[in-house]
């Protein structure tokens, strides 16, 4: 039996635009690259420190 990954829904809300270099990429390596856009990625501590990076870009919450 394995355990189910756990995984987060991330959107993106705000836009890039006027924003650092490094956090376009940041969004664009989380798969964000439009506002309303949402992707589901796995609970890892990568992807926890982009989303850190980008918080007042995006809203998260907790995928079933």
């Amino acid at each position: 039996m394995t355990a189910a990954k756990k995984t987060l829904r991330v959107t993106q809300l705000g836009s890039p635009i006027g924003r650092r270099a490094d956090q376009r990429q940041t969004l664009i390596g989380l798969g964000l690259n439009k506002r309303h856009k949402t992707r589901e990625l796995e609970d890892t501590p990568s992807v926890r420190g982009m989303i850190r990076k980008v918080q007042h870009l995006v809203q998260v919450d907790e995928a079933e």
